[in-house]
């Protein structure tokens, strides 16, 4: 079989991958995107490794062994990535990227801005007002 076989398919299974990461808004399928994706990265691991193994006298495997490691960190990015998705799940009723974005903290809506000159000086920054006066 020709190298350049399962260098398309591999290409193929890529570009579906990160189609996916990109215009999903689901975050488990962004999840499931990337796993696509390394599993095309894997495929062309181990049909390089393949194709060089014929043409090399030793046979190191070397492909195949990355193949592993790869596969292995997959197995923990999605562990993760799931508990994560399920966590936010809980706290925000819905694992939809595009309304996830405000997760970040804003300021709290009782505390007074401190830009604002105007506002009223309350707590320790009253004390420090005072010391300094």
């Amino acid at each position: 079989m020709h190298l350049a076989y399962p260098a398309v398919l591999s290409a193929l299974l890529f570009c579906t991958g990160l189609y996916g990461v990109l215009a999903r808004r689901n975050a488990i399928l962004v999840l499931m995107s990337v796993e696509l994706m390394l599993n095309a990265v894997n495929l062309n691991l181990v049909a390089f490794d393949v194709w060089l193994s014929r043409t090399a006298a030793e046979t190191l495997h070397s492909g195949q062994a990355l193949t592993l490691f790869t596969i292995a960190i997959a197995a923990a990015e999605i562990g993760i990535g799931l508990a994560i998705v399920l966590a936010v799940h809980r706290n925000r009723g819905t694992a939809d990227i595009d309304r996830l974005r405000d997760t970040a903290e804003g300021p709290d809506p009782d505390d007074p801005d401190p830009d604002d000159p105007d506002a009223p000086v309350t707590g320790t920054a009253a004390e420090k007002a005072e010391a300094t006066a």
